[in-house]
């Protein structure tokens, strides 16, 4: 999935309050916890699963760190850059303890299986430390912190999908949320250090997938985006004889018809797993949106090998002509790595080719940072100079910025579908919502009677690099 090497703070409600997905009044909590998630859409997916169950065990929801009995970070370790962001982070919540000395921090994902040690022993940084696939045990966790012990449970599963826990939303606009239908990844990138930090790849009961859909439908959401480091391996089948099983292709139908009115997006795709089967049946239903996250990470073949992606530079841009057949108005994104190990310019020359003729209309671009234990650090030379690294990256944004704003440029004058998710962020006289194909559309409100979750029809006249404009029709 997308590696957005961002900081959100998270909070579910106000004042120790929080909603049960099961009731509709506010529950009052004896405690409370605050949390921010840090790195992919998963981590921000399981801090909703963190929340329900804490949530279930007496604590409610805060914005506000001070007032909190627990601080958890749920972090990522994709890069060396958002260990040290979540790192400092951790030091001034430390230092915040004096406000309140009762308080106890965690952390939580993928940095807690990898730095345990060093959080809890050597910099104690932390009081506890939760792996991805050991949430359930949180209370008897924060028991032990609570009675002085250091509090650890990274254990991996291969069996745990949390399919069983209804998720609270924390910070949501009411109208998209993030659904997991997979945890962990087999496929052993060796940049990656998810196979490592998320266990071995497993996928989520079918049924408890469609309930959780059909509830946040019922409850007015009017977007899912179905989750997993690979949803195309998606694969369910409950064992007993002569039950059915289920792909991904088959999921994502099963989505769409909980409603017309009901969006589907899905991240992310490997290439070498998204079939014929998924393009069609996307092609099929007009609420699955036309969009496609396809990491290619390199545009040159002997890259690409040294990553273990397990394709080559012409069959990755045999899979865009595919998709662009099958679904010819698909927007495609990607995620790219400059200066992997050995990374020559004539390797980097790849890159930006394979990205002009993909016509990606967004990307997220890092230049490579080695991680400890993975496949590539034990293998190979972190030997591109950080000051190569940086201008090759400068080169793939600026060509992504092309890219985009050649993209945007096209849509102007035609009509699009737009699903509204809220205000504009510079003006609540506009509404700001999005196209199938993600696209983010800006316009103004007056005249028409629309409310958040509507869906608007748009015609496009100007754009920015980043943004179309437009304005209501019909």
């Amino acid at each position: 999935m997308p590696d957005l090497i961002t900081h959100t703070k998270q909070d579910e409600s106000r004042q120790g309050e929080a909603y049960s997905p099961f009731v509709h009044e506010p529950v009052t909590y004896g405690k409370k916890f605050y949390i921010e998630s840090y790195g992919c859409a998963m981590n921000f997916s399981d801090s909703e699963i963190v929340a329900s169950i804490l949530n279930e065990n007496g604590f409610g929801a805060t914005k506000n760190f001070e007032e909190a009995d627990l601080i958890l970070i749920n972090t990522c370790s994709i890069r060396e850059k958002a260990e040290q962001t979540v790192r400092h982070r951790l030091q001034y919540l430390r230092g915040a303890k004096e406000v309140n000395p009762g308080a106890l921090i965690g952390v939580l994902g993928c940095m807690a299986e990898r730095l345990k040690s060093k959080l809890l022993e050597e910099e104690k940084l932390v009081d506890m430390v939760v792996g991805p696939d050991a949430y359930r045990t949180l209370p008897g966790l924060i028991e032990e912190a609570t009675d002085g012990q250091k509090a650890v449970n990274v254990l991996l599963s291969r069996e745990e999908t949390y399919a069983d826990i209804a998720p609270i939303r924390l910070n949501s606009n009411g109208i998209n949320a993030f659904v997991s239908i997979t945890r962990g990844c087999n496929n052993m990138c060796s940049f990656c250090v998810v196979p490592f930090t998320r266990g071995r790849e497993r996928s989520r009961d079918t049924d408890s997938i469609i309930r959780e859909c059909q509830d946040l439908f019922d409850k007015g959401y009017r977007e899912v985006t179905l989750l997993g480091q690979n949803v195309d391996s998606y694969y369910w089948n409950n064992g007993q004889q002569g039950a059915e099983s289920v792909t991904f292709a088959q999921l994502l139908e099963r989505v769409a018809l909980i409603s017309p009115l009901l969006r589907v997006r899905f991240s992310t795709s490997h290439p070498k797993d998204i079939t014929d089967e998924v393009l069609h049946t996307i092609a099929k239903y007009e609420n699955i949106c036309k969009y496609i996250h396809l990491p290619v990470q390199s545009g040159s073949t002997r890259i690409l090998q040294l990553m273990n992606r397990t394709y080559t530079r012409e069959w990755y841009m045999a899979k865009v002509d595919r998709i662009k057949s099958i679904i010819p108005d698909c927007s495609i994104s990607s995620d790219i790595i400059a200066g992997f190990c050995t990374e020559t310019e004539e390797d980097h020359q790849d890159t930006l080719s394979i990205m002009e003729y993909s016509g990606y209309d967004y990307s997220y671009m890092f230049f490579y940072s080695e991680r400890p234990g993975t496949l590539a650090a034990r293998r190979y030379a972190d030997d591109i100079p950080e000051n190569v690294k940086k201008r090759r990256l400068d080169e793939i944004i600026n060509m992504q910025r092309k890219l985009s704003h050649e993209s945007n440029l096209k849509d102007i004058g035609n009509t699009v579908k737009v699903l509204i998710e809220g205000n504009s962020k510079k003006s609540d006289d506009d509404w700001m919502g999005r196209t199938s194909q993600y696209k983010v559309v800006v316009f103004p409100k007056a005249g028409h009677a629309l409310n958040k979750g509507d869906y608007a029809m748009v015609t496009v006249d100007d754009c920015t690099g980043g943004t179309l404009l437009g304005r209501i029709v019909g």
